[in-house]
């Protein structure tokens, strides 16, 4: 067998693709059922693993920890919002203003950020994305604190995104899309210097690659479908709040991708399958649920920073490395 057919086969990709499988039921399951319920609760978890996704391309990648991805999903989910205040449904208005906002933010944002490292580009990420909280809490035309609700959701050629069964086919179609997308960038000469610079940007610079500039462009990329995500959410709740901007929010999307694994194709999709998945199953059986998610958060941890993905992976050589010490013990045998 093929170094190529082994990969496929091993279980840190064979138990992704048979959940993206189970993804595609869910609509079938609900339609069926008449459980809708269900429908949007998977449908936020999708959304939020785009967003992990893009997190990751910045964080996974570069190395660039950021606790402002918040700030990115607010304005996305505001550029649904706002103009719905004044009765314009129409989507593509809505994606650009979204693409537009962000990349102009995570352009500003990520400039001055980069001229910092380590703990001082994770401070001002985060006091950026505390400014734009509190900007929108001041917005008291616009619901304040109190948020806004959506009565015109994103129209694209007919296609409303305020039913749930649409949302939910777009987040699944663009999780898949992403997810394909990193894959492929992990062997791209940009997704190489990335993670080259991660390791050592003064080498990087060395052999003549403007590491910041890599490093910038995958932070506003970044930005730009972390506020698509946001975009989704704003239409799946039919409602926009300045507490998507907050730092917990943040939180949560490095939270993830950490149980998924950092700098992995499928941990981003994993990592809010886990977290989002624990949370709701602990709700049913204790009140106390955060004490109890804590210690499960901080054991996966203890996996390592390959999370998740790192864990199935290492089962599969584990799995072959026994395979091969059979092989070998048979044939010293038939000796």
């Amino acid at each position: 067998m093929s170094t190529n057919q082994s990969n496929i086969w091993k279980a840190g990709t064979i138990v992704p693709l048979a959940i993206f499988l189970l993804f595609i039921l869910v609509p079938v399951w609900g339609h069926v059922t008449d459980h809708t319920f269900y429908v949007a609760y998977f449908a936020r978890i999708l959304i939020y693993a785009i967003a992990v996704v893009a997190l990751n391309l910045a964080l996974g990648f570069g190395g660039l920890v950021s606790l402002g991805h918040a700030l990115f999903m607010g304005l996305g989910a505001y550029s649904v919002a706002l103009p719905a205040f004044y009765g314009i449904d129409n989507g593509w208005i809505h994606l650009f203003i979204c693409l537009f906002s962000c990349g102009v933010a995570g352009l500003i944002t990520g400039a001055i950020s980069l001229r910092t490292s380590g703990i001082g580009f994770i401070m001002i990420t985060l006091a950026f994305a505390q400014m734009g909280y509190f900007l929108f809490v001041s917005l008291k035309q616009y619901g304040g604190d109190d948020g806004t609700s959506i009565s015109n959701t994103s129209q694209f050629f007919g296609l409303d995104l305020g039913g749930v069964y649409q949302v939910y086919i777009v987040s699944l179609i663009l999780l898949v899309l992403a997810t394909w997308w990193t894959a492929r960038l992990r062997v791209a000469p940009f997704g190489m210097v990335l993670r080259g610079a991660r390791q050592n940007a003064r080498r990087v610079r060395a052999v003549g690659f403007p590491a910041n500039h890599y490093l910038l462009a995958s932070y506003v990329l970044s930005a730009m479908l972390c506020g698509v995500a946001g975009l989704l959410l704003a239409n799946l709740n039919a409602f926009a709040s300045p507490s998507t901007l907050s730092w917990i929010i943040s939180g949560d999307l490095v939270v993830m991708l950490v149980l998924g694994g950092i700098g992995t194709v499928f941990g981003p999709m994993l990592g809010a399958l886990a977290f989002l998945g624990l949370e709701e199953i602990l709700k049913m059986f204790t009140d106390h649920w955060l004490a109890v998610f804590g210690l499960v958060i901080v054991f996966i941890g203890l996996l390592g920073k390959a999370g998740i993905a790192g864990f199935l992976d290492s089962f599969s050589r584990r799995k072959a490395g026994a395979a091969q010490g059979g092989v070998k013990q048979a044939k010293g045998a038939k000796a």
